[in-house]
Order: C-alpha cells, then structure tokens, then sequence
C-alpha cells in the first residue's frame, strides 16, 4: 500500500456464514459468534440471515449472532474475555447476557501518522490532507457505542498524539492508574510507535498483571487503514 498497491475488503456473505455455523451445528454444538462491528462492516446482516436460514435445519440447536461493536484486536479483546466467561462454566445464555453488558466497556483508541489514506478513502478532503499534513496533523480517534470511528482530536506531532492516546487509558481505563485488566495494542507497520505507546503505558500503570501485548493489524482492518495506525485496547467505563 505504500508503494501504490490498490487494496479492497469484502464481508462474508450468507452462504459461507451457513457453511461455517453448520461445521458446529452438525456436531450437536450450540454456538454463540461475535460479528465485527457493525459500525465499520455489514458481516452482522450475512451473519443473522444465514442463523435465520438455518432454524428450520437445527431446531434443538442455540446459534447466537451478536454485534461486538469492536474491531481488530478489541474484537479479540473481547473474544478472549468471552472464551475466560466460558471457562468459568457460563452457560452460553449467561454469556450473552455477560457480552451484551460488557461490549461497550471495552475502550479503542488509535492514531494515524499519516493522512494519506483518509484522503485515498474518502474520509477527509484532499486539500484538508494536504494541510494538516503539512502541519504534522496526527488525529486522535475512538470507537464509539454504535462501533463506528469516530475522530476526537487533531494533534500536532507524534510525541503529542503519544502522549495523549496514553492519558486518555489514564481517564477513562477501570480504576484509573490501578487498572489490572488485559491491555492489547495494534499497529501497522509502525511496531517502534506501537512500543512507545506500550512503554509509557507499563511506566504509568503499576498493577497491569502482563506487559502490554503488542499485535500486527489484520489485513482486513489494514487495507482501511494503511501504514502507520498505532491502537489501544484496554476495559474501562461505558464509552460514548
């Protein structure tokens, strides 16, 4: 993508949906899937049809669709919360409820060290990419209760955007400076600034039981994104 490369993304559609449920449901399984956010995809709508289409097949069998209203590696945040709920022996009714009143507590921000692909997908103006890049514009941003990306801040600089994508764990993460929940972060091909972030974050909060795990964005999310996205996961209160 830095070069030139044209990158595009497609959303499973109905009939693989059928397929993979099935794989599960053949077994005598009840499942329980986690959709990306509906907010940036429209997996959730293939994802219900296909459960829909597969009542009449499965009848004694529970397929739970739920919009996890997080991405990249938030959704596996929560993914791997869920799979800790489960091995504490809640049925899977028990963990529906625990996801659906969980979700919105689990906090995405990120920054972007480049404009150029805001401007390539449309979401800023060529002549506002032109300037902020000029002005070393790095935007601040967050994932908020409908699971959309939501710009919060422009700031100038990388040390600043650093800094303040750090205060924002310090506001808003669960039980502020004595947080001791999972703590993930992301990047694209930018692991130095995802380091930075991870270094200050391990200085300002004591209690965290594991060094931050740093992961690479996926190809789906990175295809939007391009090069140069840092991202920080941690559980916090109800986001807006």
């Amino acid at each position: 993508m830095d070069e030139g490369a044209e990158t595009s993304t497609s959303q499973v559609n109905i009939s693989e949906y059928e397929e993979y449920f099935s794989s599960f449901l053949d077994e005598g399984k009840d499942v329980i899937h986690l959709t990306l956010s509906s907010g940036i995809s429209g997996t959730l709508n293939s994802a219900l049809a296909a459960a829909e289409n597969l009542k009449p097949k499965y009848p004694d069998r529970q397929l739970i669709i739920i919009d996890s209203l997080a991405a990249s590696s938030g959704y596996g945040m929560l993914m791997d919360a869920a799979a800790d709920k489960r091995g504490e022996g809640l049925s899977i009714n028990e963990l529906e409820k625990w996801i659906l009143d969980n979700r919105l507590n689990l906090h995405h921000w990120f920054f972007s060290t480049t404009l150029k692909y805001y401007v390539k997908g449309g979401r800023i103006s060529k002549a506002s990419g032109f300037f902020g890049s000029a002005l070393g514009i790095c935007p601040l941003l967050h994932v908020d209760e409908l699971g959309r990306l939501i710009p919060m801040e422009k700031i100038r600089s990388k040390k600043k955007v650093i800094n303040a994508i750090v205060e924002k764990m310090k506001e808003r993460a669960l039980n502020g400076l004595d947080y001791a929940g999972r703590c993930y972060m992301s990047h694209s091909a930018c692991f130095e600034d995802a380091k930075a972030v991870a270094d200050k974050i391990e200085e300002a909060f004591k209690k965290l039981p594991n060094p931050v795990q740093i992961f690479n964005v996926g190809t789906v999310i990175g295809s939007h994104t391009g090069p140069g996205t840092v991202a920080l996961y941690f559980w916090g209160d109800y986001r807006a």
